[in-house]
């Protein structure tokens, strides 16, 4: 059965959703922006940092979660200037062992939430329970 968690130390979605549901053998994680981080204001603009900030909570996410980001499997980035792809990319691939990394879509969203200039979304496996 899915469990649906909203993380205490992000703002309650302000969309009828879970920031992650957890079933038997996936985590998802809602869309993350610097807008729902309560030191991300200071990011806005600078998509580098913007992507740093978003990597480290859904990095935190998952360790909460006994897992890892050596467990994701699939990401989707949406950026409000798809021109920013390769300042993406070149945080994005320091999170993940070279070679390995996950399935990915990546579209252009002019307005995203909170004036943020990128969301990231996941899916991760989940380790073996005893």
């Amino acid at each position: 059965m899915p469990q649906f968690i909203n993380d205490p130390t992000l703002p309650k979605p302000s969309f009828p959703g879970s920031h992650l549901v957890i079933d038997d053998h996936y985590v998802f994680i809602s869309g993350l922006t610097v807008a729902d981080l309560s030191n991300g204001d200071a990011a806005r603009g600078d998509i580098r940092e913007e992507t740093r900030l978003i990597m480290r909570e859904l990095e935190r996410m998952l360790v909460q979660e006994e897992g890892s980001l050596a467990d994701v499997v699939r990401v989707d980035i949406h950026l409000a200037n798809l021109k920013n792809i390769s300042n993406v990319d070149a945080i994005y691939a320091e999170f993940f062992e070279p070679g390995r990394y996950p399935a990915r879509t990546c579209t252009e969203s002019p307005t995203i939430c909170g004036g943020a200039s990128i969301e990231i979304t996941l899916m991760a496996k989940r380790a073996k329970r005893d």
